[in-house]
């Protein structure tokens, strides 16, 4: 059995647009994997999922821009915080770091980054899978379809928050352990899930400088990419799971994605989360072996 605590802790370095990007690496055979996290999150995020897939993939975990141990420029003068900004990050390190087509994997926002980055250069992907992916509901072209107090109070609170002493204050309660907690234990199905180290792994990038600009920018982000527009121009085959028990992102709209010829396979994870690669390992990492392991096998015959 794999022990889920060795994970390497010498995180690397690249330097992507002149701004150091942290990314960890693990295993030494088989083809790539590179691992994009949800908002907010960061390479760790993936901790118990990098050591199983290095048994037999070359594993990448990258922290994008503005989040975890990377760098977090100004936005809007040094960067702007979008999910085509990301998508050509994680382009540009499968071209400039992994150096060959390799499997992307996404959470949430993430799975919206590896699909840009799909896209962007069709030839670094050998396959997309998407954790929990985000619907982004309150997306400028989807709020006609929201009820009327979530249509008309999201454009205000994103005013209000654009407000810089009003928008840091918000940050810096949200950036608390007790208020992290609360939010974790909502998207996590199961409270045993949401340990102290998982709350730290959170905690300790949002104290960086830079943090709360970061969070206040993608907040007022209503545009961009949505996933119903990129899985068509898809050229690489998709795989999608879902806890069942995400309160953000529902299932029910979840599944209308496996309607696009790109996804081969949309798997329910019953009673799990927003996030099951971290919530439940166990049933994730067999899914996307399995699933790897079955493209691995048709591309070598082709």
């Amino acid at each position: 059995m794999t022990d889920l605590t060795k994970t390497p802790t010498s995180p690397q370095t690249w330097i992507w647009q002149g701004f150091p990007t942290c990314y960890q690496t693990q295993g030494e055979k088989g083809p790539a994997v590179v691992l994009v996290h949800g908002f907010g999150a960061s390479w760790q995020h993936w901790r118990k999922n990098i050591p199983v897939l290095a048994e037999n993939f070359r594993v990448y975990a990258i922290d994008l821009i503005g989040f975890g141990a990377s760098a977090k420029p100004q936005p809007g003068e040094d960067i702007e915080y979008t999910l085509e900004t990301w998508g050509q990050q994680v382009a540009d390190f499968c071209q400039q770091v992994v150096k060959e087509p390799a499997f992307l994997v996404g959470n949430s926002i993430g799975c919206i980054v590896v699909l840009q980055a799909a896209i962007i250069a069709p030839e670094i992907a050998l396959g997309t899978a998407l954790i929990n992916c985000s619907l982004r509901l309150l997306h400028d072209r989807k709020r006609l379809t929201l009820p009327w107090t979530k249509r008309v109070g999201a454009p205000i609170l994103q005013k209000i928050l654009s407000i810089k002493p009003v928008g840091n204050f918000f940050f810096s309660q949200l950036a608390k352990p007790k208020t992290v907690k609360k939010i974790l234990l909502q998207a996590y199905a199961n409270p045993e899930a949401v340990t102290d180290e998982l709350v730290e792994i959170l905690m300790k990038p949002a104290n960086d400088s830079g943090a709360a600009a970061v969070f206040l920018a993608f907040t007022s982000y209503s545009s961009g990419p949505l996933p119903e527009e990129l899985l068509p121009v898809l050229s690489c085959p998709a795989i999608i799971l879902w806890g069942t028990a995400d309160p953000w992102e529902p299932i029910n709209l979840g599944q209308e994605l496996a309607n696009f010829p790109q996804v081969q396979k949309f798997i329910p994870l019953e009673g799990v989360g927003h996030c099951p690669q971290d919530e439940a390992p166990d049933l994730v990492n067999p899914i996307l072996q399995d699933w790897m392991n079955g493209l691995r096998t048709v591309n070598s015959e082709q």
